[in-house]
């Protein structure tokens, strides 16, 4: 998506939707460092955003994010220089105590639980990594067949791709992301965000000037993302200006529907950069 969204020209698209574009390695991911010590969730990894940010000058951005990116887009909109966010991966619940069939077609909820149905065996990744981490970890380290099976086995199950799992990725754009956590030795650091996440160490937050408006959201819906929430539902969560229901795609949605992504992206931000 990086050279679509910096220079729009070059693709067939327009001037004005040309953006600088900050693209980090979350900790403990990638490229970036792996974190020594406890803390290191969602919340301090955007505040660890915000400062970065901070020493590039940038005194307005907008944000988008998937998976866990998307909780970090959320807390970015805390900021009050963050003039919108862009979401894929939605809270996938309705409110808490909430009736679930309240205020909603028969029709969403019954896509919500079929998906809910489709995934029902595929959560037990969440489970080890969110209160064993490093026993799983280090053996993904050590083994790039057990890497491979570990990540590709979350595209199956994530993807719109009908049975042939190639006609969405190629072998070499599968092995580009499972290389990347190979040769940098990130699948321990990268795997205990999730028990940070479950199992919380109270961090100070960064200082920030106080938010006076809610800021706008777009959300981009994927049919066989992880969840199918109901409009109604986030409506609760977020001053949601768009939302687009895709006819196709997954979870990696910009690897597996790039051009319906830009393009939805793209008409977010016009309406409020």
């Amino acid at each position: 998506m990086i050279g679509p969204v910096t220079d729009p020209e070059a693709y067939g698209g327009k001037a004005e939707d040309a953006f600088h574009v900050i693209c980090p390695s979350l900790p403990g991911y990638g490229f970036s460092g792996k974190p020594r010590e406890r803390g290191w969730n969602v919340n301090r990894m955007a505040d660890a955003i915000l400062v970065l940010m901070d020493r590039l000058g940038y005194e307005r951005f907008g944000a988008q994010g998937g998976d866990w990116g998307r909780s970090i887009t959320e807390n970015l909109a805390r900021d009050p220089r963050c003039i919108g966010i862009h979401v894929q991966f939605p809270p996938g619940q309705p409110a808490q105590g909430a009736d679930p069939k309240e205020g909603i077609t028969p029709e969403e909820y019954e896509r919500w639980q079929k998906r809910r149905a489709e995934l029902a065996d595929h959560y037990a990744y969440g489970a080890i990594q969110g209160t064993r981490p490093l026993t799983l970890g280090y053996g993904l380290n050590d083994s790039p067949a057990g890497l491979a099976a570990w990540i590709i086995d979350k595209f199956w199950a994530w993807s719109d791709h009908g049975g042939d799992l190639d006609s969405k990725f190629s072998k070499d754009r599968l092995l580009t992301n499972i290389m990347i956590y190979w040769v940098t030795e990130t699948m321990p650091s990268s795997v205990r965000l999730y028990h940070e996440s479950s199992h919380p160490v109270k961090v100070p937050p960064l200082p920030r000037p106080p938010r006076k408006d809610r800021v706008p959201v777009g959300v981009a819906l994927f049919p066989k993302e992880i969840h199918i929430p109901a409009r109604k539902w986030l409506e609760k969560y977020y001053n949601l200006v768009q939302w687009t229901e895709m006819p196709r795609g997954g979870h990696f949605a910009a690897m597996e529907e790039p051009q319906l992504y830009l393009d939805d992206v793209r008409a977010f931000f016009r309406k409020v950069r």
